[in-house]
């Protein structure tokens, strides 16, 4: 929808802007695979039948303290919900995340993004005295999300030790149907590991 347009536009630079910023010689990847559920927040942690979904992403840090860090994420993520739609999102989230010597970490997450949808199922529209099939360009969304993450880094020592995680993840489709359902709220459940890829520095002194 065009009035989505500008918010994509200020998320996309969003992303830019924190990518350019955390630079590094190790480039953080965060892998999830997770189960979608279309119900309220915190009312549900995992349900059947699965619908699934994978994400890929990065962070980067904006400063970090012994024992704690504030960071920006930048995600790309799928999911495909048999009986609703599937659908494709570029998102961002602002973290705050505090660990513990022993590699114990709880996170939490507040993020903005952008979703495109499509339906699962054939549609028709009726006229003429005929059903046509409906070509279908999906829909434009914003979505708003709330996280709380369990993890734990493999090697507590370095900091670019692997972590594993258990996400809850609470978000809200908007607009869904404007003057019947404004929003459609879910419950995403990852399983992930974040992992670091290392560039070669090739500079001489």
């Amino acid at each position: 929808m065009r009035n989505i347009r500008h918010p994509l536009i200020f998320i996309i630079l969003l992303l830019y802007a924190g990518t350019s910023f955390g630079q590094s010689k190790a480039l953080p990847i965060n892998l999830s695979l997770f189960n979608q559920a279309t119900a309220l927040p915190f009312t549900s942690f995992f349900s059947t039948p699965v619908h699934p979904g994978i994400q890929i992403g990065t962070e980067f840090n904006y400063s970090t303290k012994a024992g704690s860090r504030f960071f920006q994420t930048a995600n790309l993520s799928y999911f495909y919900h048999n009986y609703l739609a599937q659908g494709v999102g570029l998102s961002s989230e602002l973290g705050y995340e505090s660990r513990l010597k022993n590699g114990l970490a709880i996170t939490g997450l507040l993020g903005l993004g952008y979703m495109h949808t499509f339906t699962t199922s054939e549609e028709f529209t009726f006229s003429d005295g005929t059903y046509h099939k409906q070509n279908d360009k999906g829909n434009s969304r914003l979505f708003p999300s709330l996280s709380l993450d369990l993890g734990y880094y493999l090697n507590p020592s370095r900091d670019s030790s692997p972590k594993v995680f258990v996400r809850y993840q609470s978000w809200a489709e908007y607009p869904y149907s404007p003057g019947f359902i404004p929003a459609m709220t879910h419950v995403n459940l990852h399983f992930g590991i974040k992992f670091f890829l290392h560039k070669n520095d090739h500079s001489h002194e």
